[in-house]
């Protein structure tokens, strides 16, 4: 019995016996393997040399692509009055105070990226057994607890990728879609990859940045080469 479809196992052989490949090949690869009735995602993964259990480990960020995700985006905004009117007219999904946190308190969560003015962090506090989990909790650190709604909400549907390291110091993204020309998402692996170096923290030791890999999607793994993820 097979233990993969034809498309996996396809998919699984070109990439057999391939490591440390440049941005380049490893993104023309997945390219031509991503074969989904949809357009895939390509997604990347690094392995850190940090323990985000300690607070001076702990790596996160935000980084603006400069081609963007290819996704759309949907936004919550915890504002009132003139706030609340900038962020509907820059393009949010969805805006309010009480009503939306009641919202989401009855399980319904209908957006990616969560921003708030400060004055509304006592109302969202309360959510944060809600939305900490699901890494939506407005931060200040990431441009999401802001006076300044409007640069936020474009920012969120423009490409701008959040990034928080996980427990065992691996950290995940999507750097585009496998539509996107191959030097876009070139541009935008290289672009992720230095917002992370440059988040580096002041407790990691040794070797911070340790693996790169990518992949679709649906398909598999490959690793890239560190020299050419960074540039250096």
């Amino acid at each position: 019995m097979a233990k993969y479809g034809k498309r996996t196992t396809a998919a699984r052989a070109a990439v057999a016996g391939t490591a440390d490949l440049t941005v380049e090949a490893a993104v023309e690869l997945l390219k031509a393997n991503a074969t989904a009735k949809f357009d895939e995602t390509i997604e990347i993964a690094l392995n850190l040399g940090v323990d985000p259990r300690h607070a001076d480990q702990m790596v996160r960020g935000v980084v603006s692509l400069p081609n963007g995700t290819g996704k759309t985006v949907r936004v919550a905004v915890f504002a009132r009055g003139p706030k609340a009117d900038e962020a509907t007219a820059a393009g949010a999904d969805i805006v309010g105070a009480e009503d939306l946190m009641e919202t989401i308190q009855s399980g319904k969560i209908e957006f990616d990226r969560c921003i708030a003015t400060p004055d509304m962090m006592p109302i969202v506090g309360r959510l944060g057994k809600i939305l900490g989990p699901r890494n939506l909790m407005p931060n200040p650190k990431v441009g999401t607890v802001t006076m300044d709604v409007k640069t936020a909400v474009e920012a969120a549907k423009g490409g701008e990728v959040q990034f928080k390291v996980e427990k065992a110091g691996v950290l995940h993204a999507g750097v585009g879609k496998a539509s996107f020309p191959a030097e876009a998402l070139a541009q935008n692996i290289r672009a992720f990859v230095e917002a992370v170096s440059k988040a580096k923290p002041t407790g990691s030791k040794g070797a911070y940045m340790r693996k790169v890999s990518l992949s679709s999607t649906m398909g598999p793994g490959v690793t890239v080469a560190l020299d050419s993820a960074t540039g250096n």
